[in-house]
């Protein structure tokens, strides 16, 4: 008679098709539009941070695991996604002004998001932060002349020479008008991040990643949703610096950068729906707070960060109930 070897497995068992790998490709496919935007609108210096962000991490992460004696895990892609993250959270430098920044800064970054924010955390899967905001954070304090304020454009795709000129953001800070209608905000023609002007193709972008099924539109939708709401509520309140704001606000800024690609990181953003919700919510208050009442004229980077800490408070609350569960009654001490 025959046996049959019952092979016995910890959960869970139902598994996907989807890899690691196959995720990242697909964050990658819906971010190479805009990337590919920001090098036609910035011309080729940001192709070089692109470039040098992308390669570099892919170096960092190959020298941990060698330094560490750990399996290589630059096939999973993740490293590729953090490198194009973070630069398309860079501004494109001059390189006239800059020449020496544009190939170190990206480096930099880099390495503090896969080696400190990733990596020293138990690599992927285990970073509680978000590892290319954590990098723009660190160049945000460590070059804040370069990181933030003015933007540099090319005359053409191949001079180095550039016209500098104020983000819609920090025009708005300053003036109180964004210098940039809705049709600019849309396509991309706007100072800003290299990846964070092009609106239209990062909606795209993020619509992809929710018919892949790679992201749950709870936290872009309430994301954006919240910052319009609030951006409003304030301006009717006649606040100083919302009155005057409008729903162009959505479109300038890393809004749609942060609400789709980095608001729902898979390690640092809460995996239950009504957790999402909040996430989402508070981001998008977070960014109004700061853009409205801050000294800094952007806000996503920080209010995903901020966001990031509460995210194992926010599971804890949210999970849901086991089946069957009866919450124990609580012994009435009696008097002796």
């Amino acid at each position: 008679m025959e046996t049959n070897n019952l092979l016995v497995s910890s959960t869970p068992h139902i598994r996907s098709k989807e890899t690691v790998s196959s995720v990242m490709l697909d964050v990658i496919i819906a971010l190479v539009p805009a990337a590919v935007a920001g090098v036609v609108f910035f011309g080729i210096t940001a192709a070089i941070e692109i470039v040098m962000a992308v390669v570099s991490a892919v170096i960092w992460e190959t020298l941990y695991n060698k330094i560490a004696k750990k399996k290589n895990t630059i096939k999973d892609l993740s490293a590729v996604v953090t490198g194009l993250l973070l630069a398309m959270n860079l501004p494109a430098l001059s390189l006239s002004e800059h020449p020496i920044a544009v190939f170190v800064v990206p480096c930099i970054g880099t390495l503090f998001a896969i080696v400190v924010a990733k990596n020293l955390f138990g690599g992927l899967g285990q970073n509680f932060i978000n590892p290319a905001l954590a990098g723009r954070a660190f160049l945000l304090a460590s070059y804040p002349t370069l990181m933030s304020g003015s933007a540099f454009k090319p005359t053409n795709f191949l001079n180095v020479d550039a016209t500098t000129y104020a983000t819609p953001l920090s025009s708005m800070k300053a003036t109180g008008g964004y210098g940039a209608d809705i049709v600019q905000g849309l396509l991309g023609n706007t100072g800003g991040t290299i990846g964070e002007t092009c609106a239209v193709l990062l909606i795209l972008g993020g619509i992809y990643l929710m018919l892949r099924k790679i992201i749950s539109w709870r936290i872009p939708v309430v994301y954006i949703a919240t910052v319009l709401v609030f951006t409003y509520i304030f301006k009717l309140c006649g606040i100083k610096g919302a009155v005057n704001r409008d729903f162009t606000e959505i479109f300038f800024g890393g809004l749609m950068l942060g609400a789709f690609f980095m608001a729902t990181d898979y390690a640092s953003s809460p995996i239950t729906p009504k957790g999402k919700l909040i996430m989402g919510f508070g981001c998008g208050f977070i960014t109004v707070i700061i853009r409205v009442f801050g000294g800094y004229p952007e806000g996503v980077s920080y209010s995903i960060l901020l966001m990031n800490l509460c995210v194992p408070l926010i599971d804890r609350y949210t999970a849901p109930k086991k089946f069957g569960y009866v919450k124990p009654v609580k012994e009435v001490k009696k008097d002796e």
